[in-house]
């Protein structure tokens, strides 16, 4: 559901009723992960997506109808060998599919209200909903923040429950995960009752773009449709302007080192280097290479490669610090223009961060939609970090 945030909150804002179908359980394959969202309003809109296309159209009928009952329910789709014509996932997966119908009287509807808000807004939150347990708590859950408090509930007398959820969901909202936990129906932690999606907000991922030059504003337009949060970093103020970077969040005039130290990132962070001068480049990847972020790139030649990682090692870093650099930056892809060159970035980015290869997918073997497991594994084999 938080992927739509945007557009759902504007939905509860103006009073509509809808209900909201998401990915409660993903096995195999699958095209969208766990709390990916489709919502439809009285009217028949539809926002989203669950499946890329395979089931959509039956998750729209599970919509309509749970907007005509006002229950909540779990359908699972999958693939079938023996019908394939049938609704199902032509990939193999299985996914279920929590539908939650969130009208003017629905007591869901205020918690879903805040999440949105939140989720809107940026601001850290977890929202859990049952997804497997007693027929009448299905859907029902809390809004828990960051400070342990929360909102909602999953019925009358059902205090230790939701403390329960609510510690649950916060231990989540730490690691900043969505997953699904497993208690009792009593609150205890005992397996096997119930099963809690835990949809986690976080702000989105942030990537600082060092170097303002005509590739940066390419990487700028790209970055923030993959959802990051942008910041061009320049220490020439006639570059680092609003005007040559209309779409970025922040723009920072600072030297490029300096900046990074004092600006907060985590395990998430992508930092792209495009200033190709030994002056900006080796003070700040001294200081990259040694941070836990997800991804660090540097521009320029196969020269100024070697000439860089000279330099770096000259200054102490190790040789398990460098192994960290993706230099020359991006994927080969025949990137000529700063939009090609933004791309080819954009995918080694993404690679990075799922343990994709690289390779076209008409000559690879491994699976397309990969799972936690199976991510670990390519890992290590790949030895990727």
């Amino acid at each position: 559901m938080l992927d739509i945030a945007q557009e759902l909150s504007r939905w509860a804002e103006e009073g509509r009723e809808f209900a909201v179908a998401t990915v409660a359980g993903v096995s195999g394959s699958a095209p969208r992960g766990l709390g990916a969202a489709l919502a439809v309003d009285r009217d028949g809109t539809a926002i989203g997506s669950v499946s890329g296309g395979c089931v959509e159209g039956a998750v729209y009928d599970l919509c309509t109808q749970a907007l005509a009952d006002g229950r909540s329910v779990v359908e699972r789709f999958g693939y079938s060998d023996e019908d394939a014509f049938a609704v199902g996932l032509t990939c193999g997966g299985i996914i279920d599919i929590l539908v939650t119908p969130v009208t003017a009287d629905a007591p869901v509807r205020t918690v879903f209200r805040s999440a949105l808000t939140s989720a809107a807004r940026n601001e850290p939150a977890a929202l859990t909903q049952v997804i497997r347990g007693p027929a009448e708590l299905l859907g029902k859950g809390l809004l828990v923040r960051p400070d342990g408090t929360y909102e909602g509930s999953h019925g009358d007398d059902q205090a230790v429950l939701d403390r329960t959820a609510a510690a649950q969901a916060h231990a989540l909202l730490e690691a900043g995960r969505t997953g699904t936990v497993e208690i009792s129906e009593d609150g205890s932690l005992c397996p096997g009752g119930l099963t809690l999606l835990v949809a986690v907000i976080t702000p989105p991922p942030r990537m600082i773009v060092f170097g303002a030059i005509d590739f940066a504003a390419a990487l700028v337009g790209v970055g923030k449709f993959l959802g990051h949060h942008v910041t061009v970093c320049d220490a020439r103020p006639v570059f680092a302007t609003r005007a040559r970077f209309p779409d970025a969040d922040d723009i920072a005039v600072d030297w490029p080192h300096r900046y990074l130290r004092s600006t907060p990132t985590d395990e998430r962070t992508v930092l792209c280097v495009l200033t190709h001068d030994a002056k900006f480049d080796v003070p700040l990847l001294n200081e990259a290479l040694r941070m836990p972020v997800a991804y660090i790139g540097a521009m320029g030649s196969r020269r100024t490669h070697a000439d860089r990682e000279r330099r770096l090692r000259e200054v102490g870093l190790s040789e398990r610090e460098l192994a960290r650099l993706r230099s020359p930056i991006g994927l080969d892809l025949g990137a000529r223009t700063p939009e090609e060159t933004a791309l080819s970035i954009a995918a080694e980015i993404i690679a990075t961060r799922h343990g994709g290869t690289g390779v076209p997918l008409t000559d690879a073997q491994t699976p397309i939609h990969r799972e936690a497991g199976q991510l670990a594994v390519l890992r290590a084999v790949l030895g990727v970090a």
